[in-house]
């Protein structure tokens, strides 16, 4: 039942209370952003959603415009000069992610699950296993439970193993659980950068 239907109202509630009280704070990084350096306020990004479907995911944009095409593509470490001034900031604070509450609205997306991967990172959607395609039975979250054990210091496989996972558990207490050790690993930024590639051959 919770995973049916309260799931889905409360991630509705939430996020229509985000943007509502982070209306005029979102407003002043969206001018930030856009003062701090060219291009369009939001990131978008295709990524894979609940049943393989592609959608457009949101972020405040944190660097420079085009960015995913030169580079490092995909991988931002540390000290990555395509990162703008104020997108150091917004990475470090997590506030970039804060648009994603307008997927949460459009149905793209949940608060809590299975982060999206993209298109062709960490490979494409008929490449996965059947069993690795399963972590798209859920609507994917703007956090998970994959996050809160290393976030972007996990390699690809077991983050994925972590997101099955996470399908085959879903409750309610799972997910105050992962909500309340988010605002830990946001609050500490821990796990917060590509320190190595998290993509390993077989």
């Amino acid at each position: 039942m919770y995973k049916d239907g309260i799931k889905r109202a409360i991630d509705c509630t939430l996020a229509s209370m985000v943007l509502l009280v982070g209306a005029i704070p979102m407003g002043i990084v969206a001018l930030a952003v856009k003062l701090d350096s060219p291009g369009p306020v939001l990131f978008r990004q295709d990524r894979i959603g609940k049943d393989g479907k592609v959608f457009q995911m949101l972020k405040f944009r944190s660097m420079c415009q085009n960015a995913e095409h030169t580079g490092s593509g995909v991988y931002s470490g540390k000290d990555d000069a395509r990162v703008t001034r104020v997108g150091k900031i917004l990475r470090a604070t997590s506030i970039d992610e804060l648009p994603q509450c307008i997927n949460v609205l459009r149905g793209d997306m949940a608060l809590i699950g299975p982060r999206p991967p993209l298109t062709y990172h960490p490979w494409p959607y008929e490449e996965y296993t059947e069993e690795q395609k399963r972590m798209f039975e859920v609507r994917p979250g703007i956090t998970g439970w994959a996050q809160i054990h290393g976030r972007k210091d996990v390699e690809w496989h077991k983050r994925i193993e972590l997101n099955v996972w996470y399908v085959d558990h879903v409750s309610f207490k799972l997910d105050a659980q992962i909500f309340f050790m988010t605002i830990f690993k946001v609050l500490s930024n821990a796990d917060n950068e590509n320190v190595e590639e998290t993509l390993k051959k077989d």
